[in-house]
């Protein structure tokens, strides 16, 4: 049975005796409302580390104004439910006060190119909140290790740039995206959707495997690419595609031609649903 932990002391002090066991630390931060994805997360933790912390915590400086910090769901039982079967050991479910408490001021920005596309002009605000509560619970926890899915690939991207600039003596690992059986990327907002919704939304996964098998087809022009994965989310009427970019896959910089590694992402407005979802392609013949 997982323990559970409220403060920031009884973290340090089962992660202190952890480590007199001399056990390596995995950590998976999450904002709760578990699902299959944050499994995966928690089963690559457990292969590889002696002790798995998993932190629970809608987290209120990553939700920009008139986003769904208030709707998002909320169930602290259900999910402490679903990690005593995935091998974690301790569960951090903070306050809002406990990781910010009155009178801090400090913020963990990560500027450049890997913050300015994609999701940056959209979400204003929303890296920063992402990078400094990690700073904060990377410094709590302080793990050897660190589990992100590759679903948000420039969330990935901006979390190991700080963790590089800031010298954070841990790993990020990257863990693929799970997906339902036809195919959409599990998220915690497709419990938002109708289900007239989640059936439109399949053709965002879809439009990403079409994009892909023109790739591996021999396809190498990114408008192109992007041409035909447009093409197949524009034959939904229910979703509103917010943008669809061809990236390099390291450094986010806008490709002409995929030539190496590159990210295909994509964020879209289904009902009330804001889903982002992402794919690499890589090809065969450079």
């Amino acid at each position: 049975m997982s323990d559970l932990a409220k403060t920031a002391r009884d973290v340090r002090r089962a992660v202190g005796a952890a480590h007199a066991e001399r056990k390596s630390i995995g950590f998976v931060p999450t904002l709760g409302a578990l699902h299959d994805g944050h499994l995966a997360l928690f089963e690559r933790a457990r292969q590889q580390c002696g002790y798995v912390v998993v932190s629970i915590f809608v987290n209120p400086t990553q939700f920009p104004p008139g986003t769904d910090f208030e709707s998002y769901p909320r169930d602290l039982d259900g999910d402490v439910k679903k990690v005593e079967g995935a091998g974690v050991d301790l569960v951090f479910s903070p306050s809002v006060v406990e990781i910010y408490p009155p009178g801090d001021h400090t913020s963990v920005e990560v500027t450049g190119p890997l913050a300015e596309c994609l999701c940056g002009p959209h979400r204003p605000g929303h890296f920063r909140g992402v990078t400094t509560v990690c700073a904060r619970l990377f410094n709590i926890v302080q793990p050897d290790r660190a589990y992100f899915g590759e679903k948000d690939h420039q969330q990935l991207l901006i979390i190991k740039q700080m963790v590089r600039d800031l010298r954070f003596p841990l790993e990020i690992v990257s863990v693929p995206t799970v997906r339902e059986p036809d195919g959409l990327a599990m998220s915690s907002r497709n419990a938002y959707l109708s289900s007239e919704e989640r059936r439109a939304a399949v053709v965002l996964p879809r439009a990403l495997f079409a994009a892909r098998d023109l790739l591996n087809a021999g396809e190498r022009s990114a408008a192109a690419v992007l041409a035909t994965a447009r093409e197949v989310i524009d034959s939904e009427s229910l979703v509103s595609l917010q943008y669809l970019e061809l990236r390099d896959a390291e450094t986010l910089r806008e490709i002409h031609a995929v030539e190496q590694a590159a990210v295909l992402a994509l964020a879209a407005h289904v009902g009330p649903a804001r889903l982002i979802d992402s794919i690499l392609l890589t090809p065969t013949d450079y």
